[in-house]
């Protein structure tokens, strides 16, 4: 980090919540304790860690991977929007889903193959005599 002033750094899981990638500073602070986040390409497992302007977070959140820059600290925990403008979301693009249209065709059963139909198991019934 470099010889910034103290208001100019804020702790980490303070951070996340007031960027709003949390619910709660409990929750982001447990995350940072879990060593699942890198702060510029470091891991971190303390949520007393302090960030500033220009650091990259990168973290999983659900099943996204979530690389940001740090623009602003923030001062409060406000809405989604102000909360949006204090990172940059370096994030890859999530993979494309396939295609229903272009998925394999259905198999194609020959007759008489596989499991017997409702009226198949009533007539072998008959037959075998299990009325």
């Amino acid at each position: 980090m470099t010889g910034l002033s103290p208001q100019s750094r804020i702790r980490i899981d303070k951070w996340l919540w007031h960027a709003r990638f949390f619910k709660s500073r409990t929750l982001a602070s447990k995350f940072c304790q879990t060593g699942k986040l890198r702060l510029n390409d470091q891991l971190i497992a303390k949520a007393h860690v302090a960030v500033e302007p220009g650091d990259v977070l990168t973290f999983a959140k659900g099943a996204a991977i979530k690389v940001v820059k740090i623009l602003d600290i923030g001062q409060r925990r406000g809405p989604a929007p102000e909360a949006r403008a204090l990172y940059e979301d370096l994030s890859p693009p999530p993979p494309k889903k396939a295609d229903p249209n272009l998925s394999a065709p259905a198999g194609h059963r020959e007759p008489g193959s596989g499991r017997p139909t409702k009226a198949q198991r009533r007539a072998l019934d008959r037959l075998m005599g299990d009325d």
